[in-house]
């Protein structure tokens, strides 16, 4: 295997395949779904696996899959190739399902997928290593306080690797080794090969343990070697306590990134920000957030506390608070909130204000607009320099179909004011408090539309007469 470099400065391995298992039943996860495809910080398991192997660049990546294959595939779509394991046997016979896709010679890397914690830049070190000691398999392992579950990983008395023993199948005195086996290997495919040959199902369990090939290629006069890393990146998800455990060490890792890039994040044990998510330096992220999807906010921004963004694009300068942004874009120096709500497909320029229990849906507002507080506006186009008063709603649903409402740049629009779609407001027209706007206005007017007042005087004496007050 010969190492090269792209043009980004990243190691790429060539001559690599990577199998990954996720064919397993999960039923520690008491779900209907498969384990691989739970969530840890918004992405499933098995594609956190997957993108750190595309890091690498393993020239093929096989998925061996079974229990709700196609959820699985739903998730990883046409990026990897698939084997399927109608009957999961043990890993040792999910390799085999794979067999016929994997190449006569070079190395496999076996990985598993529900240790969303591996990094690339320890795949690399692991493969680099292998290469370098003409291991046949190395294996990579870790050294637990506590290894009780795990395979143990048993060296002779000069420190070589022998095998490896499965914890049902262990002695006691095998028992009382710290090295653990993480069930993730690069192996030799040839040897590989000729070991599935002789591996049995005479054990505790009934099942092909892969764990049996490393003795096998040991008797085949192969290297065995061991490459440790520490716990944290190894560790397996089979439970939800397993899967918030991992969850919090990415939440970690992910915070940490975006701090030591220019961002001040108040509160991390707080402030859950997903992995695809980009911020510009100097912006403040206050307690309390959660930031999901491929959002982006630029720089020196406050965003918070108690927000949700989803999806959504945020420019510099901005300030959201007590807010929820969904799927939405947003320009630069924009107040929102507090108690905002903006629904999806919304586009609000640079230098707008929207203010407290303010809904906006599907909408665009011009730049330096203002939408203050206790306001309505859904599929509706708002120019430049707007004023929304208090209490106004675009009426755009007559209860069958959505209409558009569009209002000109320079409009006032008084408090309490309907607008009823479709209706089309000029510029510099303003609308008089109270009213009900059922048809367009010109540029420049002044829309009424409510009954004129009437004080009937002495009415309340009158009413307190004849005893009905």
């Amino acid at each position: 295997m010969r190492i090269k470099f792209s043009i980004e400065g990243v190691e790429k391995l060539e001559g690599l395949v990577t199998l990954i298992l996720a064919a397993g039943l999960g039923k520690r996860m008491k779900s209907k779904h498969p384990k691989v495809i739970h969530k840890v910080c918004g992405k499933p398991m098995i594609e956190w696996v997957v993108d750190a192997v595309e890091k690498i660049g393993s020239n093929e990546v096989i998925v061996v899959v079974g229990h709700k294959a196609e959820e699985v595939k739903e998730v990883l779509k046409e990026r990897v190739k698939y084997a399927y394991q109608e009957v999961q046997l043990g890993t040792g016979h999910a390799v085999m399902m794979a067999e016929d896709l994997l190449p006569e010679e070079g190395n496999v890397l076996i990985l598993t997928g529900d240790t969303p914690l591996i990094t690339s830049n320890t795949l690399k070190e692991l493969i680099n290593f292998h290469i370098k000691e003409h291991n046949s398999v190395t294996i990579l392992s870790s050294v637990l306080e506590d290894p009780t579950g795990y395979g143990r990983i048993i060296r002779d008395e000069s420190g070589n690797v022998i095998k490896i023993v499965e914890d049902k199948d262990a002695t006691e005195e095998e028992k009382s080794i710290h090295e653990i086996n993480s069930a993730m290997y690069v192996m030799d495919i040839a040897k590989l090969k000729k070991a599935l040959r002789r591996i049995t199902n005479n054990n505790a369990q009934g099942e092909y343990y892969l764990t049996d090939a490393v003795e096998i290629i040991r008797d085949m006069d192969g290297k065995i070697g061991a490459f440790t890393v520490p716990s944290e990146e190894i560790t397996g998800v089979n439970s939800r306590v397993q899967l918030f455990e991992a969850e919090k060490i990415m939440r970690k890792r992910i915070n940490y990134r975006h701090m030591e890039n220019g961002v001040t994040i108040v509160d991390p044990d707080t402030t859950y920000i997903g992995a695809e998510v980009e911020i510009g330096a100097d912006t403040v992220i206050l307690p309390g957030c959660v930031i999901e999807g491929k959002t982006k906010i630029g720089s020196d921004c406050e965003i918070g506390p108690n927000c949700r963004i989803v999806d959504s694009e945020i420019g510099d300068g901005c300030s959201v608070t007590y807010s929820v942004i969904l799927s939405s874009k947003i320009g630069n120096n924009v107040k929102i909130g507090p108690f905002a709500h903006i629904r999806p497909e919304t586009v609000i320029q640079s230098n707008v204000k929207i203010g407290d229990f303010v809904e906006i849906k599907k909408s665009i507002i011009d730049e330096g607009s203002k939408v203050p507080h206790l306001t309505y506006v859904g599929d509706a186009e708002v120019g430049k320099n707007v004023n929304m008063g208090c209490g106004s709603i675009t009426v755009n649903y007559d209860g069958k179909q959505k209409y558009k409402t569009v209002i000109g740049d320079n409009v006032f629009v008084g408090c309490n004011v309907n607008l009823v779609a479709p209706v089309k407001i000029g510029n510099n027209a303003y609308i008089a408090a109270g009213s009900t706007i059922t048809e367009n206005v010109p540029e420049g007017a002044l829309a009424i539309a409510r009954s004129r007042q009437t004080n009937k005087e002495g009415w309340v004496q009158e009413r307190i007469k004849k005893g009905r007050l």
